[in-house]
């Protein structure tokens, strides 16, 4: 199965997220069916960003979005952990500074975009303002609804200076939320995880069920697709997101840079030293055997 497709959002389409099985695990039968395959595409996407790093070409900007518990963190460590953090940022946005919120709703999210040979990783995004300020009416329909342009024309501008966007969006069910949530609860190393928010915004699940379908529907381009990711299997969301990336990386046709030096010069000056210091630790071990004959 492609999952590039499967999961794909296909431009100018509408989606219906209750039509989205959130439970979909394709043929594995469990996580340790999965995890030969989990494991050898996170060693591919170690591998092509090594490439996107020497290559210092282009960059990827990955956009991870849900509700509270759908797994952003989790996607964050198990997946994209594969990665060098050397050439990997991971930014999460919540509330804006006092700052960030004097200037244009993108500012802050353009500073974070990954130079060229990077990733960057964005824990929420940009999404954000046509989300959370649509559901509160924290702003007038006439400022939100025109932010799905400015997204657009914002994403478009970074790809045509080289970023790659891929942007999931995990999808879970009520019932699984509520689950996450009680795992929460018992399991004292995950009470720094619980929020007052959490729990205020579960009321709110039919309006964020409908900001998220818009901006999956309006924002879903050819070059920064959206992806839904069944998601209340948390082996299977790696697995389906590891997939995608590693297949849209591959399709780049990456290549390592060429040379800045003579290689074959490089060889013969490695290969001078390599003799000279076996003469001399041939020397040393000549002069200690006369020594201990002597003694």
């Amino acid at each position: 199965m492609n999952y590039f497709k499967k999961f794909l959002v296909t431009p100018g389409s509408k989606v219906d997220l209750g039509k989205v099985d959130a439970g979909f695990k394709d043929h594995h039968e469990s996580h340790e069916h999965a995890l030969p395959e989990i494991e050898a595409y996170e060693q591919t996407l170690h591998d092509l960003q090594y490439l996107m790093y020497a290559e210092g070409k282009r960059s990827l900007l990955i956009c991870l979005q849900g509700r509270d518990a759908a797994g952003k963190d989790g996607t964050i460590n198990h997946v994209l952990g594969a990665m060098n953090p050397q050439g990997c940022t991971v930014t999460g946005f919540k509330v804006p500074s006092k700052e960030e919120a004097a200037h244009d709703f993108l500012w802050r999210y353009h500073k974070a975009t990954p130079d060229k040979g990077h990733v960057a990783i964005f824990n929420r995004s940009h999404y954000e303002d046509v989300l959370v300020q649509r559901v509160h009416s924290m702003v007038p329909k006439s400022v939100w609804s025109g932010r799905y342009e400015h997204i657009n024309n914002f994403e478009k501008l970074l790809y045509d200076n080289g970023t790659h966007i891929l942007k999931f969006y995990l999808h879970i069910d009520a019932e699984e939320q509520l689950e996450r949530f009680k795992t929460r609860i018992l399991d004292p190393a995950r009470h720094w995880k619980i929020s007052e928010g959490d729990y205020a915004e579960r009321p709110f699940w039919d309006a964020y069920t409908a900001a998220f379908e818009a901006a999956l529907s309006q924002c879903s381009t050819e070059h920064a697709p959206w992806f839904i990711i069944p998601s209340n299997h948390k082996w299977f969301r790696n697995l389906a997101i590891s997939r995608i990336v590693t297949e849209a990386l591959e399709s780049l046709n990456m290549q390592f840079p060429e040379p800045t030096v003579d290689i074959a010069e490089i060889k013969k000056k490695y290969h001078a030293i390599m003799d000279e210091e076996e003469k001399q630790a041939g020397g040393k071990k000549g002069e200690k055997g006369k020594t201990s004959g002597a003694a």
